[in-house]
């Protein structure tokens, strides 16, 4: 089997500034104080922060997923653009050599953002991909922006 690509746009009414900084450059310290109930915690395994860094996301407790493991491939600060890879993590990347996702942040003509995602995943040799488990982690990604849209939204001053 070969690499799965999957395509997504998301619109919001957060602009991609304060977007990007809550999801991208304070996400290890925003999102688990945000939604306690779905990450515990995020802890730098190894490196600075920047491209090569790999990061080790802990989720809460009684959840599908204990952990994941993740590596920064590039961000442009300017561009709203990051780029990471999942390299480990349980219990479905045991069939995936990794999953790379590249997100991108533009303005919107009402003065939020569209987010496009684009993930590839890279199954290990003789490795099976489960599409379904992969349409249920991407509607639980979708849960976790839509919860974070909603707590800024509801809180304009944080985060700026």
């Amino acid at each position: 089997m070969g690499v799965l690509t999957f395509e997504r746009e998301m619109a919001a009414a957060i602009p991609p500034t304060k977007m990007f900084k809550v999801f991208v450059l304070e996400a290890d310290t925003a999102i688990p104080k945000i939604l306690p109930q779905v990450v515990k915690n995020v802890e730098i395994i190894e490196g600075n922060g920047g491209p090569g860094t790999i990061k080790k996301t802990s989720f809460a407790e009684g959840r599908e997923v204990k952990y994941i493991k993740t590596q920064i491939d590039a961000t442009d600060k300017d561009n709203f653009t990051h780029c990471y890879s999942a390299i480990g993590g349980d219990p479905w990347m045991d069939a995936l050599e990794k999953v790379s996702y590249e997100i991108k942040m533009v303005s919107s003509s009402d003065g939020g953002s569209i987010i496009k995602t684009t993930t590839k995943y890279y199954p290990k040799e003789n490795g099976e991909i489960n599409e379904d488990q992969i349409k249920i982690g991407a509607e639980k990604g979708l849960a976790l922006f839509k919860a974070v849209e909603a707590y800024l939204l509801a809180n304009p001053d944080a985060y700026n």
